[in-house]
């Protein structure tokens, strides 16, 4: 029988706690072994399900330590590129919270240490894994909305009141683009295989954030809108809508969070066909699949090319907006 990957978490972020370190807690093939905090006291909720957990007081101290096989990085994003990179020098496996890195080509650097060191490293990229998406990239190679025409996409929540977090900080790779646009962004590539051929963009700044921004693209075929926001009221979908029919997502990124995850097949003759999936957990599945990845090659859906392709449209749109 194989031993479980032994995970290391770098850093007590909220989000690892709330859900990411539970994920790898709960996966099949994983076993949560360590976290780096030097703030003993905020390891405690994560030892209060994992009692065993051991608790480094440094980042350079759970890499050293030969006992952890892969590490999750859930630092600020602007870190995100030389934690990665540190990790996979000291010989682990790196799964890292989106957005991996801060524009397109630091990617490059990434890409040669994985192929270097043979081990895996990937953007903590999620929504791939539900089996909601899967479900949609088949329903769109197979015709089941005839040509796809056109896609939408929307993704916004309002965390202005919370001034001190990164998202909110430009200093840290903050705003809703690198945050949440590359939900909007990458589940269009994703689903449909294709990439831009042209963006327009516009964004309404606040402190050096783009606290808005709306997108239009088109792909060889089918043209695209969306838009982000952390100033909006809570609200996500996406819709590709074919010349015989439309699919709909109504929790296509916060999966059980934000709702239940529906896909409606909508057909000629107002004919409504709704697939629910009310307990599948992506980030479990995430986990599950590096895990299958790292012990027996599998090959992982979301590879750092993958990932680098979402951070060029998400540059193309930075380098080409007008101000709102």
């Amino acid at each position: 029988m194989q031993q479980p990957v032994q995970w290391g978490v770098l850093g007590a972020a909220k989000f690892a706690r709330q859900f990411m370190a539970p994920a790898i807690h709960a996966a099949d093939g994983a076993r949560l072994a360590g976290l780096a905090t030097s703030d003993a006291a905020k390891a405690e909720p994560f030892q209060q399900y994992c009692p065993d957990l051991t608790v480094y007081g440094s980042y350079d101290a759970l890499l050293a330590d030969p006992k952890i096989d892969a590490v999750y990085i859930p630092l600020p994003n602007h870190l995100h590129v030389e934690w990665s990179l540190k990790a996979l020098d000291a010989g682990k496996h790196v799964l890292c919270e989106k957005p991996m890195a801060m524009s397109a080509p630091e990617f490059d650097a990434l890409i040669e240490k994985r192929d270097q060191t043979g081990l895996l490293a990937a953007e903590a990229y999620m929504i791939v894994h539900h089996p909601q998406w899967q479900i949609v990239r088949q329903l769109i190679a197979d015709g089941s909305i005839g040509k796809l025409v056109h896609v939408t996409g929307a993704f916004s929540f309002d965390n202005r009141a919370d001034t001190g977090n990164i998202r909110n900080r430009a200093e840290t790779g903050g705003g809703g683009l690198r945050d949440i646009g590359v939900y909007v962004i990458g589940s269009a590539r994703f689903a449909t295989g294709q990439e831009p051929v042209s963006v327009q963009s516009a964004i309404r700044w606040e402190d050096g954030i783009d606290a808005f921004t709306e997108l239009r693209a088109q792909f060889p075929d089918f043209t695209y809108s969306s838009y982000v926001s952390i100033r909006m009221h809570p609200h996500q979908e996406m819709v590709f809508h074919g010349e015989g029919g439309v699919i709909r997502l109504t929790a296509p990124f916060n999966a059980r969070v934000f709702g239940e995850a529906r896909v409606e097949l909508h057909r000629l003759g107002l004919e409504v066909q709704v697939t629910r999936f009310p307990g599948d957990d992506h980030y479990k599945l995430q986990v599950e699949a590096f895990c299958q990845s790292v012990r027996d090659g599998v090959n992982y859906p979301c590879p750092l090319e993958f990932s680098r392709g979402t951070q060029a449209m998400i540059d193309q749109v930075f380098e080409g907006a007008v101000a709102l």
